[in-house]
């Protein structure tokens, strides 16, 4: 498959992506990651040995589309979406509201 990667177009197969990556070891996952074989790769590390380029010249939004469309399962990370604290019962507003210490 044909794909652009860092403004340069390269000729990906699946089975030389899964060649290139044997006996890779994986770094820690913090980001976009790819599942290859039973490994769970850093995305940008797998864009770096199949294009040969240093990570910082292609985004890690370029190598999942590409891989997706090779047929790997990518992960993006999931926002953390913040807790927010429960809302007051009406007992706890109206001592807050009279400066009392709230009940235990």
């Amino acid at each position: 498959m044909r794909c652009v990667i860092a403004r340069f177009p390269f000729d990906l197969v699946k089975s030389e992506v899964e060649h290139s990556m044997k006996g890779i070891k994986p770094e820690p996952v913090t980001d976009a990651s790819v599942t290859i074989g039973r490994r769970t790769y850093p995305v940008k590390q797998v864009g770096e040995v199949i294009t040969r380029q240093d990570r910082r010249d292609f985004t890690a939004a370029e190598v999942t589309r590409a891989l997706t469309r090779l047929g790997f399962t990518c992960r993006t990370p999931v926002a953390e979406v913040p807790v927010s604290p429960t809302a007051p019962t009406p007992l706890e507003t109206a001592s807050a509201l009279l400066g009392m210490p709230t009940p235990m």
